[in-house]
C-alpha cells in the first residue's frame, strides 16, 4: 500500500486487541488484521487490511464470503488462532455476530488456488444454532425419500436449503421453492467471491449451494439439510461450514441397478451413465475423513431410523455442551 503502519499498532504489537475510532486491530501470528473504516469513525464499512510485521508491509486481501453491512461501532477478538470474532453494535440479533476467517482450512485452500492473501467472512449463529446435515449418495439410493420422511416427521426441526441454478425453470417450478433461478454471470461472480459452499456444472448449467441459503434455514432455528453429490460434499468439508456428513449407500451395486431400472424414467444410455457415476461415488464415499456416518439403505424404515438416530444424537450432544459449558 505504500503507507506507514500507525504508531499505535507498532507500539502495542504485543497487545491482544486495540480499538481506535471504528477500527479494531488484532494480532494473529505475525500479522495485524485491521477491521473497519477510518480512525475518526466516519467510515462505517468493515473493510479489511493486513500489516505483515515480518516484512513491515501492508496487504490488501481478497475478501470472500457474504460481507457484513456497515455499522457505527464494532468490537473484535481472535479465536483459536485462525479466526477473529467480530461483534457489531446496535444491530439486529441475527446480524451482530460474525467471524473473519484468517487461517482456517478454507482460507488456506483459497490462498493456494488464488495465489494471494485471503480472508473470509462467515456469519455466526446466536444461541443453539444447529449444525447442518450434508447427505450424499448415488442416484437411486433413496436419499430423497429418506429426507422427505425425516422432514415430514419433524417439520419444525429440519429445513431444506434451496439450491441455485442457471437453467430455466420447468413447468410448475417456483423460484425460491424448487430453486433460486439466476443469471449465469451473477452466479459465476458470486462463486468467485466465495458466496457458495459448493457448485458444479451439469449439462451446461451451473448448480450450487449458497452460504446465504444455508444461513436462512439455520437462522430460523432449524437444522439445515443439504442433498448434494460426493464432490459437493468434499467442497463443503473444506469450506468454513461445520456440518454432519452422512453417506447413504445401497446394500449392493446390483440392487442399485435394479432400483434405477425400476423407475422406468430413463433411457438405457442414461441408466448406464448413472451407474458409472454411482460406482465412482461409492468409491469416493469410502474416502477417509470425508463422511462421519455411512448408512446402508437395505430397508427404508430401518435406514430412516438410523438417520434419525445420527442427527438426533448430535442435537442432544450440542444441547448438552451448550447448557453445560
Amino acid at each position: 500500500m505504500g503507507e506507514e503502519a500507525p504508531e499505535y499498532l507498532l507500539d502495542n504489537f504485543d497487545e491482544f486487541s486495540l480499538l481506535k475510532g471504528n477500527q479494531t486491530s488484532n494480532i494473529v501470528g505475525k500479522k495485524i488484521y485491521v477491521v473497519g473504516g477510518c480512525e475518526d469513525g466516519e467510515d462505517n464499512s468493515l473493510s479489511i487490511k493486513i500489516f505483515d510485521s515480518s516484512t513491515r508491509e501492508w496487504l490488501i486481501p481478497t475478501v470472500l464470503g457474504v460481507k457484513p453491512t456497515p455499522c457505527k461501532l464494532h468490537s473484535a477478538v481472535p479465536v483459536n488462532e485462525d479466526r477473529i470474532l467480530v461483534l457489531k453494535s446496535n444491530t439486529a440479533t441475527d446480524d451482530c455476530l460474525w467471524f473473519l476467517e484468517v487461517d482456517t482450512r478454507f482460507v488456506k485452500e483459497q490462498k493456494k488456488i488464488l495465489g494471494t492473501e485471503v480472508v473470509a467472512w462467515s456469519k455466526g449463529v446466536q444461541g443453539t444454532g444447529p449444525k447442518p446435515v450434508v447427505i450424499s449418495g448415488p442416484s437411486g439410493v433413496g436419499k430423497g425419500t429418506l429426507i422427505s420422511k425425516l422432514m415430514k416427521e419433524f417439520p419444525s426441526t429440519f429445513g431444506f436449503s434451496v439450491s441455485h441454478t442457471t437453467r430455466a425453470p420447468r413447468e410448475k417450478e417456483v423460484h425460491g421453492v424448487h430453486y433460486y433461478f439466476t443469471e449465469r454471470s451473477k452466479m459465476e461472480n458470486d462463486i468467485r467471491e466465495g458466496k457458495f459452499l459448493e457448485s458444479a456444472s451439469v449439462h451446461g448449467n451451473l448448480y450450487g449451494t449458497s452460504i446465504e441459503a444455508v444461513e436462512a434455514v439455520t437462522d430460523s432455528g432449524k437444522r439445515c439439510i443439504l442433498d448434494i453429490d460426493v464432490q459437493g460434499a468434499r467442497s463443503v468439508r473444506t469450506s468454513s461450514l461445520e456440518a454432519i456428513f452422512i453417506f447413504i449407500c445401497p446394500p449392493s451395486f446390483e440392487e442399485l441397478e435394479k432400483r434405477l431400472r425400476a423407475r422406468g424414467t430413463e433411457t438405457e444410455e442414461q441408466v448406464q451413465k448413472r451407474l458409472r457415476n454411482a460406482r465412482a461415488e461409492l468409491d469416493q464415499g469410502k474416502s477417509a475423513g470425508l463422511f462421519d456416518h455411512v448408512l446402508v439403505n437395505d430397508d427404508l424404515e430401518r435406514c430412516c431410523e438410523e438417520l434419525k438416530t445420527q442427527t438426533y444424537n448430535t442435537i442432544k450432544l450440542e444441547h448438552y455442551i451448550i447448557h453445560n459449558a
